[in-house]
């Protein structure tokens, strides 16, 4: 079966898709969050996530309020704490220590979802792929905890990384033409071994296993779409979840911006594109 998808959409301010957002206890950007925000019908902060979105907002907090904060509260502060309870946020509670706030707050925004009977294309995340390593992977570790809570997609960017875990058994085909892409990608394959198809790339895999220690698509590029206007849809088939993860551009101008990101220089081939 093919799943069709375009991962930056979510960015595009005329994008179709309707999302839910979440975020982490990670510092914010302006560069996404106000188009994020103004098109998510649900809103989340993970504990500390909402330490940030306070701070974001300046002088509007009470613009910008939440649906619910999830977690422990052990790092929400307690004056941003008593200032969105104050203005009747829910604030729940989750004291279970064998999962991160992160995947809690996922699975009660996939229970608001089906409570609110809402009409989502996909769940994004504003955070998580920065700082600590550690955490960096906690985040990797919630993306499989969600493909068994929801069908939805779940994306997740800050700053110029995008991750996306890609389910096993079906060929995805991804559109890469919002003008948002940025020059590299990478197949990842975070879980164990993967048999992987690919095309539209510039290093496609032909029935190949990926797996560490032994082969790793990162450094990858599109493939070059020569006199055509737009990049081919990239397709990927894998036996086994995998982590597609896009870079975005350092500044979006919008559709025509590829036409650009074109002419850049080639990156570096490192194996082909393979490591």
């Amino acid at each position: 079966m093919d799943e069709e998808f375009t991962p930056l959409d979510c960015l595009l301010s005329p994008g179709s898709q309707k999302i839910c957002l979440v975020i982490l206890n990670q510092p914010l950007e302006e560069r996404f969050f106000h188009v994020l925000w103004s098109k998510a019908v649900i809103r989340a902060c993970a504990d500390g996530g909402a330490n940030h979105l306070y701070r974001l907002m300046d002088s509007q907090q009470e613009r910008f309020l939440p649906d619910y904060i999830s977690g422990d509260f052990d790092s929400i502060t307690p004056d941003v704490k008593a200032f969105y309870s104050e203005k009747n946020c829910r604030l729940i509670e989750t004291a279970d220590q064998d999962l991160t706030d992160f995947t809690k707050c996922l699975d009660i925004m996939v229970e608001e979802i089906k409570k609110r009977q809402v009409q989502v294309d996909t769940i994004v995340i504003l955070g998580g792929l920065a700082g600590r390593f550690d955490q960096i992977m906690a985040t990797v570790e919630t993306l499989f905890h969600a493909q068994k809570m929801t069908k939805l997609p779940v994306v997740v960017i800050q700053g110029s990384s995008l991750a996306l875990l890609l389910q096993e058994g079906r060929q995805h085909r991804l559109s890469v033409n919002t003008g948002l892409e940025g020059s590299w990608c990478g197949l990842v394959p975070v879980g164990g071994p993967c048999v992987t198809t690919t095309s539209g790339l510039k290093w496609n895999l032909d029935n190949t296993v990926l797996e560490f220690g032994k082969l790793v698509s990162t450094s990858n590029t599109y493939e070059d779409p020569g006199d055509e206007q737009e990049r081919k849809p990239v397709t990927i088939t894998t036996d086994r979840p995998l982590l597609w993860t896009p870079n975005t551009a350092s500044c979006s101008h919008g559709p025509n911006s590829f036409r650009m990101q074109q002419f850049q220089p080639p990156l570096k081939r490192e194996k082909q594109g393979l490591h």
